[in-house]
């Protein structure tokens, strides 16, 4: 189910990507990485109380709390300057290196979670950097 889950997941980043190129013509990027987010948080509060979740918001822990405010914060970061970009670049080559948060993502799962380097992992890491310098360069 899970790989379900993260192919709608590609899907939906790559129609967010032609539509927020579309959307963002003439538009600040800040603005628009806010009116995103309100439909977002509108979008994600929804499920929460589709779902009848919203119980399990004080039975979050104080540690969850802390990751989950900081990848807040570094989602907010990323949406700022992945839409900053969007608007000065052309969509073909800022999602490519967008994308390179797959390589970021193995090396600080190696690092901070000690997620296993494979050989299959590294050489996917190269092969994903070296695919990316060729798509934009």
């Amino acid at each position: 189910m899970w790989f379900i889950f993260a192919l709608l997941s590609a899907i939906f980043a790559a129609l967010t990507s032609i539509l927020a190129k579309v959307g963002i013509d003439g538009v600040n990027s800040n603005l628009a990485t806010a009116v995103r987010t309100v439909v977002v948080v509108i979008m994600a509060w929804g499920m929460v109380f589709l779902t009848n979740a919203q119980g399990g918001l004080a039975e979050i822990s104080k540690k969850s709390w802390i990751f989950l405010i900081l990848s807040g914060l570094a989602t907010g970061a990323s949406w700022l300057c992945y839409y900053k970009a969007l608007q000065v670049g052309e969509a073909s080559k800022v999602v490519p290196i967008d994308k390179l948060s797959v390589v970021f993502t193995l090396i600080l799962a190696f690092v901070f979670l000690h997620e296993k380097f494979t050989p299959k992992s590294l050489i996917g890491c190269i092969l994903i950097a070296v695919g990316t310098l060729i798509m934009v360069l």
